[in-house]
């Protein structure tokens, strides 16, 4: 008889009583045509084994009596192979005591197509045959997954903060009223336009291919993010009296514009590198100016989780441009489309334009107005530059950058 490249010893299991759980796996383990001696004393085994063998398509190679046991050979069959490499020995490496997405991504790296007939089988499991296809549709690493997504991911996790315990809200005292007001108007623009910022993403997440796994992780952590911004500028509202404000039909109509939206990387340029990136300006803004220190913490705490967003969408957007140039058009295409949709919008919303400007005067003062008029003018100002200054970073020349910016939303977001 052949010689058997694992053998096992089953003792006196039946075939339905556990044996099974040793045969497979150890048939599992060898190669198409690779030998299994299986030690057994169980007497059924001898009918048992060779039907099993017929039925799950391996080769059943006899019997011989070894001392008090039956020794059988069954070679391994070649049906309903699982697909893909085996993982063994595979190590990550920790790291102070911590296992990183990124050492993972580092270990199994994205391939550059997916196969939506892999389901949600994780990347690196190997893929038994036969299952449906998936209706994932973002199934190719270049537009999808930027090189860094695990990096950001830990990044992500590491910088989780609870907005119950973490702003010390006992702080916030009394403001003259108008003040107040500006406030909750304000407030009430983050969280509208943070909700646009927790709808977009989420509608991408079922379409991303697990083998891109990082990406749908990370952009969870965002809807977190969103979430707990959201939480806190509405409490930050209604913590002292200010209440909410007004939504315009402006800020309504560009944030409809953005969930409407159904390309995954023209809704990571113009949400993160464009809408977010501009929101960054202008959270430091109601950070400097803001009249007492829990605003300012929590605005200062969105502002943080909001870079991580920027820097997806800017190392999205770059590899995408690296690797399709014509990416370009496609891009200026959509702001185009999108500030065509809001050409009767005017600029910045009335009331979110009043409310920054007297944050910044710090009340209603003649002379503190017109120093925050003055701010409020210096903000727009620096928001185009700093637009310009990441479209250049994302990969768009001078010129190219300067049109996207001159083109986007007077909303902001």
């Amino acid at each position: 008889m052949p010689n058997a490249s694992i053998a096992i010893n089953a003792g006196p299991l039946p075939l339905g009583g556990g044996l099974l759980a040793l045969l497979r796996p150890a048939l599992d383990a060898l190669e198409v045509g690779g030998v299994l001696a299986l030690l057994s004393s169980n007497a059924a085994a001898r009918d048992d084994l060779p039907t099993w063998c017929k039925v799950e398509k391996h080769e059943y190679l006899g019997c011989e009596k070894v001392a008090d046991a039956d020794r059988h050979l069954i070679a391994r069959g070649g049906f309903n192979l699982p697909r893909g490499e085996r993982e063994h020995g595979l190590r990550l490496p920790l790291r102070d005591g911590k296992l990183m997405a990124a050492d993972v991504l580092a270990t199994i790296p994205h391939a550059a197509t997916a196969d939506p007939a892999t389901g949600l089988a994780p990347r690196g499991a190997r893929v038994e045959p036969g299952g449906p296809e998936y209706p994932f549709t973002l199934n190719e690493r270049d537009r999808v997954a930027p090189p860094d997504v695990a990096q950001l991911y830990d990044q992500a996790v590491a910088a989780q903060w609870n907005a119950q315990t973490d702003i010390a809200w006992a702080k916030i005292k009394p403001l003259p009223r108008a003040l107040e007001t500006a406030v909750g108007q304000l407030m009430t623009f983050l969280a509208e336009n943070e909700l646009s910022a927790l709808y977009l993403p989420s509608k991408f997440i079922a379409r991303i291919h697990p083998a891109y796994v990082e990406v749908g992780m990370f952009l969870s952590t965002q809807l977190m993010d969103e979430s707990r911004h959201i939480d806190v500028f509405l409490k930050r509202a209604r913590a002292n009296g200010g209440g909410l404000g007004v939504s315009s039909a402006t800020t309504s109509a560009s944030l409809h514009s953005l969930l409407m939206l159904e390309d995954f990387t023209e809704a990571a340029f113009l949400l993160s590198v464009l809408g977010e990136g501009t929101f960054l300006d202008l959270l430091r803004f109601i950070e400097d100016h803001a009249p007492d220190e829990p605003t300012a913490d929590l605005v200062r705490r969105a502002r943080a989780d909001e870079t991580r967003h920027v820097h997806f969408g800017m190392s999205h957007v770059r590899h995408a441009l690296a690797t399709d140039p014509s990416l370009y058009g496609r891009l200026e295409n959509a702001v185009r489309k999108r500030a065509a949709t809001l050409h009767n919008a005017g600029g910045v919303p009335a009331a979110v334009q009043d409310s920054l400007t007297v944050l910044a005067a710090r009340g209603t003062g003649p002379a503190g107005i017109a120093r925050g008029h003055d701010k409020f003018a210096e903000l727009l100002h620096v928001m185009h530059e700093n637009r310009v200054k990441r479209l250049i970073t994302a990969g768009f020349t001078p010129e190219q950058s300067q049109t996207l910016s001159d083109l986007h939303t007077p909303n902001f977001m």
